[in-house]
């Protein structure tokens, strides 16, 4: 079963937040598609609602949410596609942290935080997250971002319902590198 979930978690993420034409799933501006949709043209295995369930509410990182009727499903963020997750700007706090791998570092440090073909550059309030983000792509590295600071120079932040701070850039003047 497990080997099921971590299948899923990493098809939804595709699907939900990159490639939803791959199998003709609609998404609607905010990013959510119709879970009947999902599960029948979900063909690869045999989804279903019982299991996106489980995925959802097991996801320790929540990067899905099913809507309160249960009809609908989307990510929560990390959309390399256009959609508008309807989150509000809010103040962050003095600082948040960014997880990256050691051989980014240099050009992080001259480029600052770029979005990539993501809608906004990922943040955290832990370090154990950005730690476990950076190490998904070798030795870690983190970041210490001035996130009040960049918000009183006008910088927009969001916080997803995952508690993951969203924000379009983060200028190497505003970073602090430390090893992780």
């Amino acid at each position: 079963m497990e080997n099921d979930i971590k299948k899923v978690s990493k098809y939804l993420s595709y699907i939900l937040r990159h490639k939803p034409e791959e199998i003709g799933l609609v998404l609607d501006e905010n990013g959510w598609g119709l879970i009947s949709d999902l599960i029948s043209k979900t063909t690869s295995f045999n989804l279903t609602l019982d299991l996106l369930q489980i995925v959802v509410e097991t996801n320790d990182k929540q990067r899905f949410a099913i809507d309160p009727v249960t009809e609908m499903i989307r990510a929560n963020q990390g959309h390399s596609i256009d959609v508008d997750l309807a989150l509000a700007a809010i103040e962050p706090p003095e600082f948040l942290l960014h997880g990256s791998a050691e051989k980014f570092a240099s050009s992080i440090i001259e480029n600052g935080l770029k979005k990539q073909n993501r809608h906004h550059v990922h943040l955290s309030q832990t370090a154990s997250v950005a730690k476990s983000v950076g190490g998904r792509y070798g030795k870690p590295v983190l970041f210490t971002v001035k996130a009040k600071l960049m918000f009183d120079d006008g910088f927009k932040f969001y916080k997803t319902v995952n508690h993951v701070w969203l924000v379009s850039d983060v200028p190497a003047k505003y970073l602090i590198k430390h090893n992780a």
